[in-house]
This record gives C-alpha cells, structure tokens and sequence, in this order.
C-alpha cells in the first residue's frame, strides 16, 4: 500500500491531492477516507493509500492514517 503527505487540501469542496513518496500527485475524495475525518486533515499529514482508476483517472481509495506516521503530521517548513 503506497504511503505519502496530503499536499492540498479543498476544505470548501471535499477533496484534495496527496504527494505519494514516489512523486506523485493523486486526487483523493472524503468518501475515500477511512477512519479519517475529513475537516481534521492537515497538508502534510501522512497516510495510506490505495491507487484506483475513477472516471477522471487514477484517484486515492481506502485514505488512511499512516501508521509510521507523525501524529498531527504538519509539515515543517523548509
């Protein structure tokens, strides 16, 4: 299951991006959390996932808290 960091987050919309640790961006829907509520996410926090093809191309299913992540998770500023 690929690990990475919320990158963004559209609150007001229900959706957001996540960095995996290959690189890449994918979308991810609050219907695809698990165990996870959407208004507590932060950019930055780490979690798994898993990667599917949606109707608009490859989306971010099953989103969860990363075990071998930092609780809270917010990125440091470089």
């Amino acid at each position: 299951m690929p690990t990475g960091k919320i990158k963004r987050l559209m609150k007001d919309r229900g959706f957001g991006f996540i960095r995996g640790n290959d690189g890449k961006e994918v979308f991810f829907h609050r219907s695809g959390l698990v165990g996870l509520n959407f208004d507590d996410l932060e950019q930055g926090q780490v979690v798994d996932f898993e990667v599917e093809k949606g109707p608009k191309g490859l989306r971010a299913a099953n989103v969860r808290s990363s075990p071998g992540g930092a609780a809270g998770g917010a990125e440091q500023p470089s």
